[in-house]
């Protein structure tokens, strides 16, 4: 009986031995695609906050990437600096957008914050209604750094910026920046590479979250 048993015992050992074989192959193949993943950083535009990605930051993290979105200074959920130099005309609160005049009424304005109409619009016109009324909740005043000190502080170089790789993604239905801007950005600014999607507005992350993280995911993978 044991020799009968035995004939059966070395094949049965050798099929789980390979399946063992496999599934760490398996396990291999998997970690080295999680180390190719890559780390997002995402950085909202003007008078929003980290709060704008909430579409993009699950759909990235579901395929292995890590995802940090950032509230800027003076944007966000605390908007520390602008407070300190909110000052508006009179007639500001009849107009969709407000202004702030830090330098006073005789200077240029200092801040903005983009009124319903405008949202509407320029930013939201292709977006959900729903993402449009929570924008309405929370867009804050948004700072013009159009003074000297301000504009040497985030001069760029070939040492440093010039070293990431970058692509320019172009909105196709940008209410804000037109096609023809977009692409003087592009001739001025030359990045690595140019993607379109064709009908996304200015709040991408709204109006095409899916097409945007599959541009970010063939970014990631070329460019990691």
């Amino acid at each position: 009986m044991d020799g009968d048993f035995n004939k059966f015992k070395g094949p049965e050992n050798s099929h789980n031995f390979e399946i063992n074989r496999l599934c760490k192959r398996e396990a291999i193949k998997e970690r080295k695609q999680m180390e190719k993943k890559g780390h997002f950083v995402l950085i909202h535009g003007a008078s929003h906050g980290a709060w704008c990605w909430y579409k993009v930051i699950p759909q990235l993290k579901s395929v292995g990437h890590k995802v940090t979105a950032m509230d800027m200074a003076g944007a966000g959920i605390h908007p520390k600096h602008v407070h300190e130099f909110k000052e508006k005309m009179d007639s500001d609160k009849a107009m969709d957008t407000q202004f702030g005049f830090h330098n006073g009424l005789d200077k240029p304005p200092t801040s903005a914050c983009p009124g319903p109409n405008f949202l509407a619009s320029k930013f939201y016109q292709l977006s959900p209604p729903e993402d449009l009324t929570l924008a309405l909740t929370l867009v804050r005043h948004v700072c013009f750094f159009n003074d000297e000190e301000s504009i040497k502080a985030v001069a760029l170089t070939k040492e440093k910026y010039g070293t990431v790789p970058q692509v320019y993604i172009v909105c196709g239905k940008d209410n804000i920046l037109k096609q023809d801007f977009q692409r003087w950005i592009v001739e001025n600014s030359p990045p690595n590479e140019v993607k379109l999607i064709p009908d996304s507005d200015h709040m991408i992350m709204f109006s095409k979250p899916k097409e945007l993280c599959s541009c970010l995911e063939e970014i990631a993978e070329k460019y990691t």
